[in-house]
């Protein structure tokens, strides 16, 4: 099962999931995104628009490489793999 981890900022909107090892059953960045919607609700929405598409300030990483397909997720998912997804920050 894939491992995800959240860039610390996520974690305060989806506080249940910090401090836990998280893993998922999925085989595609969608479906990592599909699992995440199940373990912490409003979250796909949180990093995706309407169309399913990331949101600009978003980026998921499958191990060391950012996905190319940022509006269908289609980027595949290795069975022992790793996902990051960050959210970039801003401000003054």
């Amino acid at each position: 099962m894939p491992k995800v981890e959240l860039a610390r900022h996520l974690y305060a909107f989806f506080p249940h999931l910090e401090g836990k090892e998280i893993s998922v059953t999925a085989a595609t960045a969608a479906e990592v995104v599909a699992a995440m919607e199940k373990l912490a609700p409003g979250f796909a929405f949180y990093i995706c628009d309407e169309r399913g598409g990331l949101r600009p300030h978003v980026n998921i990483f499958i191990e060391n490489d950012l996905i190319a397909d940022r509006k269908k997720l289609t980027d595949k998912v290795k069975p022992d793999g790793r996902v990051y997804i960050l959210q970039a920050l801003s401000g003054g």
